[in-house]
């Protein structure tokens, strides 16, 4: 008899062994803070834009309510799809410091594009609300490395050149005084925003909103007291534009927080702070304001930055 196997009978099947699941790739938590900051930087600097074009044709207390109206029912509902809990004692208290500090901002920016210059204004802004968090920053987590600390350094010096600009013309005032009132409104909120806990995102959001809509409210009421009726209401035409500032304004503060979330927070606040770098492209390409060769300069100066940062 053959001492081989028996054809009738099967030897043991080996055990299965698990299937090979590849993981689904995920961006690395250091991109993912550089690619949420860019992208905030887009849709912050588009929002800017329009909000500074709606200003223009209405009053400003009108297009910030139009626009923080839409921000809130956007962020209530993305928190209830995405089945976020209700944000803890401290994410409120964030959120209502980030509410009032982000209302002054916003409205400060936005009277400053009316009366200003946008090549002046939101730069001035930019340069601040990026330097107040690189510092809490650096005090909270530490310096980052060298290739980033040169991006960093890099990032607000390209904000300061692109902010060069003179109005040879002299028909319009600078703003600057509403430029840097906007500036620690937002580094003020970049600061308070970092500090939501880590995978909530909107729910906090829809604090800041109401906060920033209350305090709208509070304007509002206080120029009709002097006779203003006409201080915050919108013509039909500018609703659209104002309610599409509202979507860009919550993107760039969703992506902000996602940013501060994914790694650090001089990164996250420096990147998204290059915003004005998308206003000012956007202002030149639309409303024909020319850029000097110093802007021209910063531009590839924040462009060296991005690089620096994303490789560090």
């Amino acid at each position: 008899m053959p001492t081989g196997r028996c054809p009738s009978r099967r030897a043991p099947a080996p055990a299965a062994s698990p299937p090979d699941r590849t993981p689904i790739p995920t961006l690395d938590p250091g991109w993912a803070a550089v690619a949420f900051g860019l992208l905030s930087a887009l849709t912050w600097g588009s929002a800017d834009f329009g909000g500074g074009l709606a200003a223009r044709r209405a009053p400003v207390l009108g297009v910030v309510i139009v626009s923080q109206a839409v921000g809130l029912t956007l962020a209530f509902v993305i928190a209830l799809v995405r089945g976020e809990p209700l944000p803890g004692p401290a994410d409120l208290a964030w959120a209502t410091v980030g509410g009032l500090a982000g209302g002054i901002g916003i409205a400060s920016l936005y009277h400053g594009l009316a009366i200003g210059r946008v090549a002046v204004v939101a730069p001035i802004a930019g340069v601040l609300a990026a330097a107040l968090p690189v510092v809490v920053g650096a005090a909270l987590q530490g310096l980052p490395g060298p290739a980033r600390l040169a991006g960093i350094g890099l990032a607000i010096v390209a904000v300061v050149l692109v902010s060069i600009s003179a109005d040879p013309t002299g028909q319009r005032p600078s703003g600057v005084r509403f430029g840097l009132l906007a500036g620690l409104g937002f580094g003020l909120f970049n600061v308070f925003a970092s500090r939501f806990t880590v995978g909530v995102v909107f729910g906090p959001l829809v604090v800041v909103r109401a906060v920033e809509a209350a305090l709208i409210g509070a304007l509002v009421v206080a120029t009709r007291r002097r006779g203003n009726d006409r201080a915050w209401r919108v013509p039909r035409g500018v609703v659209p534009l104002a309610m599409a500032v509202g979507v860009g304004d919550m993107a760039g503060n969703a992506f902000f927080v996602l940013a501060a979330q994914a790694g650090r927070l001089d990164v996250a606040a420096v990147l998204s702070s290059m915003y004005p770098v998308t206003t000012i492209v956007l202002a030149t390409a639309l409303l024909g304001e020319r850029m000097s060769s110093v802007q021209l300069g910063g531009v590839a100066v924040a462009a060296t930055a991005i690089a620096l940062i994303a490789a560090g």
